[in-house]
């Protein structure tokens, strides 16, 4: 993660290094995808797809977007999902 600067939209999020350019601007999308990350039925894998963010990086915008109590419950979650699951977050 190069700069993972999420505060009031001043910074974007260089996901890809190699072409040196912004491939996300976090500000703007951050929402749907703390949306798509809270969603039961949406996987790491598409979250990937859709806007080239790894899981930790996922869990990087998760920590710093939600209050403390509400990301543990969230892996947490997250967890007893992958447990059960094999293709799960």
């Amino acid at each position: 993660m190069n700069d993972l600067s999420l505060g009031r939209g001043r910074r974007a999020w260089v996901v890809n290094k190699a072409d040196e350019q912004p491939a996300l601007e976090l500000v703007d999308q951050r929402s749907e995808i703390i949306e798509m990350a809270l969603s039961d039925k949406v996987t790491f894998a598409d979250i990937y797809h859709q806007y080239g963010l790894r899981e930790d990086e996922v869990k990087e915008v998760m920590r710093r977007s939600l209050k403390s109590g509400s990301y543990r419950a969230w892996r947490k979650r997250v967890g007893r999902f992958r447990s059960t699951r094999a293709s799960y977050k």
